[in-house]
């Protein structure tokens, strides 16, 4: 990952073809992210800007977000300065991280203002600002910024706005060979004195110093293009002949450089891009830039833009982080619940084999009874003859020296009658928590598999289920028997293919959506999601996709060879009384599918 200037740079580049464009609405799905939604050249576009401090980034998406009942404070002060008006250029300074959005509206007397969003993607120190470029001054930024944090740069309302402090780099767009042979030769001899890196590793570290954007992956493609990779096939510590670094040698390296440098640059001032995501085997790294990544061996995927690019490599890395920051409390909630019902179980166990020896007290208490005469008060144990045993052998009973001798023997039978009775009951608890865990089961799988738009009605089941209080006491906005959004795929043969990734979207899918010719597949005895082929013809590739999507939205996901039972919708109901998502059924056949996390998805998706 290296969302440097480069990168930005040809972003910008792309952003500036749709100018001007206007904004028509303006949400804010979490506290770090900012979406435009954007008309632009007769079509609708949406962009983000997030100042995550994990995944910092902007670039045209097609995601769907779900955003809070109440916008927060920063989502309306950037409705009232920007909502309506029009993008007139998108700027960015120097080839830095920063990318600056003019914005003309006329405010709520008619007058002409001008507003600008900074957005700084510098990791967790990024930020959107919102400012007055008339005066310079913050209106307020997602990020506050406090004296006690930073003194050189303070991020607050009314607050001059200070520039990132400046790296005093070159420009790589306004670099002729000489001025670059000059700039390169006096920071290599300013590392090498200082004994900071040698051979490959000194001319990364020059070119990142020296020169604007270039980030540690930009700088080791073109090392290694002008090396055509010595600077990779050289020893662990990753030396080049040390002729490269002196003298006539050093001037030959530098020129060797000026040549990817110089092509990289002028494919950039011609705003031509090839932005590519290159995968690391056997690791699984993902990697992505403007420009072929030749020194990485993997697997690379080529995209028609930068903003396509950036949504294929930050979409699940992204949504993945907010679901996991989001249902941090739920995991934990039923992570607890999980071990308190496993606890319960061992208990009940160690209860019921106690309870199994309910037949020993009643022979204790009957041959107490038969030997009443012998018994006299105060004693604590007798020997008595035991006639169950076929050899006859005496058996020592314990006695209670406070009681009399019939009192000892009804004792034993009421041990006896309380051991019997709760048979049926410690089963029936066991029963329930086996139930209890199955269910939390399915519910830590759900969240695993949940997207954003799932977690709520996750959340609201739990309400539902007593696992959670209700503390909300505004007015729910959202309709009382609102269907639940499914995932639809198509198959390879066109079928529509419904998945359910929570308990409240499988309900609805199996008991009302589908139709009792449809067919039904679930992990056989592992939590998952309903899957429901809506069509009573199709062939064998829907049939195994839709086996993999089951095997795939699953808790044994990372599994191969993954039991699916399949069957007509009509061969499944659910029980009385039982839990949300929990169905029997019968008629089943079984397939054995690996998921391909890949062919899936290829598969078109949407939200209905």
């Amino acid at each position: 990952m290296s969302f440097d200037g480069l990168v930005i740079h040809g972003l910008v580049q792309e952003l500036q073809e749709m100018l001007p464009c206007r904004i028509n609405k303006i949400q804010m799905p979490s506290g770090n992210d900012i979406v435009l939604q954007i008309r632009a050249a007769g079509r609708n576009i949406k962009l983000i800007l997030s100042a995550s401090p994990t995944y910092p980034r902007v670039h045209i998406t097609d995601a769907n977000f779900v955003n809070p009942l109440d916008a927060p404070m920063f989502c309306m002060l950037l409705r009232k300065h920007c909502e309506g008006g029009i993008i007139e250029s998108i700027e960015q300074p120097q080839m830095e991280r920063v990318i600056r959005l003019n914005i003309r509206q006329r405010d709520e007397l008619g007058d002409l203002s001008v507003k600008t969003i900074v957005i700084e993607i510098m990791g967790r120190h990024s930020n959107l600002i919102l400012l007055d470029p008339a005066t310079n001054t913050i209106i307020d930024g997602i990020h506050h910024v406090t004296p006690s944090i930073s003194s050189y740069r303070v991020v607050m309302p009314g607050v001059p706005y200070v520039n990132p402090p400046e790296q005093h780099k070159a420009n790589p767009l306004d670099i002729n060979e000489e001025s670059f042979t000059s700039l390169l030769g006096e920071t290599v001899q300013a590392l090498m004195d200082e004994g900071q890196a040698s051979g490959s590793k000194l001319w990364e570290q020059a070119l990142v110093q020296r020169f604007s954007g270039f980030s540690p992956l930009a700088a080791r493609e073109l090392v290694y293009r002008a090396f055509a990779g010595e600077a990779l096939a050289s020893d662990s510590n990753g030396s080049l002949d040390s002729d490269t670094t002196e003298g006539a040698g050093q001037r030959e390296a530098i020129r060797k450089l000026w040549v990817p440098f110089s092509d990289l640059s002028a494919q950039l001032r011609a705003g031509k891009t090839d932005p590519v995501i290159t995968t690391v085997q056997p690791s699984g790294k993902s990697f992505f830039s403007i420009t072929d990544l030749t020194h990485l061996h993997g697997e690379t995927r080529r995209f028609p833009s930068v903003s396509s690019c950036l949504e294929t490599y930050y979409s699940d890395k992204a949504e993945r982080d907010t679901v996991k920051q989001r249902v941090s409390d739920l995991f934990r909630l039923l992570t607890n619940e999980r071990s308190k019902n496993v606890k319960k179980l061992e208990k009940l166990a160690e209860t019921l084999e106690d309870a199994q020896q309910a037949d020993r007290f009643r022979i204790l208490g009957e041959l107490l009874t038969a030997s009443l005469h012998q018994i006299r008060k105060g004693e604590s144990h007798i020997e008595v003859i035991n006639y169950y045993d076929e050899e006859q052998r005496p058996l020592e009973i314990e006695l209670d020296p406070l009681l009399s001798a019939s009192d000892n023997a009804q004792r034993y039978f009421k041990k006896y009658t309380k051991a019997k009775n709760s048979l049926a009951v410690v089963h029936e608890q066991m029963r329930q928590s086996q139930e209890e865990i199955v269910y939390l089961d399915n519910l830590l799988q759900q969240l695993a598999n949940a997207g954003i738009q799932d977690i709520e009605e996750i959340r609201e089941e739990l309400v539902g289920q007593g696992y959670l209080r209700d503390r909300s006491k505004k007015l729910k906005r959202k309709k009382a028997n609102a269907k639940p959004l499914l995932a639809c795929y198509t198959s390879s043969e066109g079928i529509p293919v419904y998945v359910g990734k929570n308990n409240t979207q499988n309900e609805y899918l199996t008991n009302r959506l589908a139709q009792s010719g449809d067919t039904w597949l679930h992990t056989k005895d592992i939590p998952g999601s309903h899957v429901v082929i809506r069509s009573t013809e199709f062939g064998d590739a829907t049939l195994l996709e839709a086996a993999q999507l089951a095997a795939y939205y699953s808790q044994a996901k990372e599994s191969s060879q993954v039991p699916v039972d399949y069957t007509l919708i009509r061969h499944v109901r659910k029980p009385g009384g039982a839990k949300p998502g929990f169905v029997i059924y019968d008629h089943q056949k079984t397939l054995f599918v690996t998921p391909e996390a890949e062919r899936l998805k290829q598969l078109p998706m949407t939200v209905k």
